[in-house]
């Protein structure tokens, strides 16, 4: 994939020129843009407001974004993961075509706001042919996600009723919900790791948009979410487990996300977890317990104590029926009545070294999911440890800003959790 077929060399060129003044002002330059798109209230309700604000964590995500692209305009394939993550977070919040133009708008009108007699009209130009050339590969991605999803049995396009059928408390901190399509028609079997976006009403009102996990295996019926208290939760979290009661209706579209379990793995699986992160790798792990009894695979798990570990007990009933599937879980910071070897198997933190010793690390696929800091300790020293990047597969909860590794470091016009 190459910008050569639609973009002449001088727009290349001038892209290419502007690097220097993205990696100084990037930053400032996508909060502005921020702040003209938030102008209009209709574009300002597709964003998860979570990841925005003034310095948010989606605005160095989205700079990030832009400096990558204009670095690999010449060479637009090594953005594809990028590109199909990106797809896939505009299917979960209904980022539709005509959208486009107002981030276009937006962002031309930030660099000359913050750029100045630099931003040239040369340039002005330039960056407009390079941003629809972008917007066109994703249009186009974006639309075959959509046909594929509405022809498989229970697809839907856009945003559907969904009744809470259960409401089970998991840990201190963790509770379930079972989801019914409100029509009493079939959901879409999702693939094992992707996530549901909803449209969330709050007290007052208002609407807010949220990522959660499915934590249940693929299924016709239902959906599962395990959705985490936060103590400073900004609307999604309060929502779930301080209004959402058996009965409760709310807005979901199809699942979406680039993170999620082969059809026919090949190789023995490694499912590595920090926190809330357990959520796709219990759909995974009921995934393999039902369709790949031949599956080798290790569920490793970190936790604070017991008090906050979620789902514990279904997940080693999920391994006893499955002769190759091992269940091991770290405590940080275990409570007065945890003890290795009765609660869970370790003290402290899951490490690549006790990864190398305890599992098929020359062979296996490794997929981890878990906050920011899980990942930045995790993620670069697999790679340290010479597992190859095609055997690596991780999805965290926020805007990439800051982790450590380069497909973290690359994100979306919209934003993830």
């Amino acid at each position: 994939m190459s910008c050569h077929a639609s973009c002449p060399p001088e727009t290349i060129e001038l892209v290419k020129q502007s690097v220097p003044a993205l990696e100084a002002h990037g930053s400032d330059i996508t909060k502005a843009m921020y702040a003209r798109l938030f102008r209009d209230e209709h574009i300002k309700s597709l964003f998860n407001h979570a990841n925005q604000g003034e310095g948010g964590s989606q605005v160095h995500a989205l700079a990030a974004a832009i400096l990558g692209y204009a670095k690999n305009i010449e060479n637009l394939s090594a953005l594809g993961p990028v590109i199909e993550r990106i797809a896939h977070k505009h299917i979960g919040y209904h980022i539709l075509p005509e959208h486009y133009p107002y981030v276009a708008e937006a962002l031309l009108a930030a660099i000359q706001d913050i750029l100045g007699d630099a931003a040239t009209p040369a340039l002005l130009n330039a960056w407009g042919e390079a941003y629809w050339f972008l917007a066109d590969i994703l249009k186009e991605r974006e639309s075959d996600l959509r046909a594929d999803i509405e022809s498989r049995s229970g697809g839907w396009n856009g945003w559907r009723r969904f009744t809470i059928a259960e409401k089970i408390r998991e840990s201190d901190v963790v509770t379930s919900f079972i989801l019914r399509p409100s029509d009493g028609g079939r959901v879409i079997r999702h693939r094992p790791g992707q996530y549901l976006t909803f449209r969330l009403p709050l007290s007052d009102r208002s609407l807010v948009k949220r990522n959660y996990s499915i934590s249940c295996g693929p299924n016709d019926e239902y959906y599962r979410i395990s959705v985490k208290r936060e103590a400073a939760g900004q609307g999604g979290s309060l929502y779930f487990h301080d209004h959402a009661n058996v009965g409760s209706e709310i807005e979901v579209t199809p699942p979406a996300g680039d993170f999620f379990l082969p059809e026919e793995p090949n190789a023995p699986v490694v499912l590595v977890s920090g926190g809330v992160g357990l959520t796709p790798m219990v759909s995974m792990l009921e995934a393999i317990a039902k369709d790949y009894p031949d599956l080798e695979a290790h569920f490793i798990h970190g936790a604070l104590n017991s008090n906050t570990h979620a789902m514990d007990k279904h997940v080693r009933s999920l391994a006893s029926a499955h002769d190759r599937v091992t269940v091991k879980t770290f405590y940080s910071n275990p409570a007065a009545n945890d003890a290795a070897g009765l609660s869970h198997d370790h003290d402290g933190f899951i490490t690549v070294d006790w990864l190398r010793s305890q599992t098929p690390f020359e062979t296996s696929h490794f997929y981890l999911c878990g906050p920011k800091s899980f990942l930045r300790a995790l993620v670069p020293a697999l790679s340290k440890a010479g597992v190859s990047p095609d055997r690596v597969h991780f999805e965290f909860f926020g805007p990439a800003d800051g982790c450590s590794s380069p497909d973290i470091s690359m994100q979306s016009l919209s934003q993830r959790r």
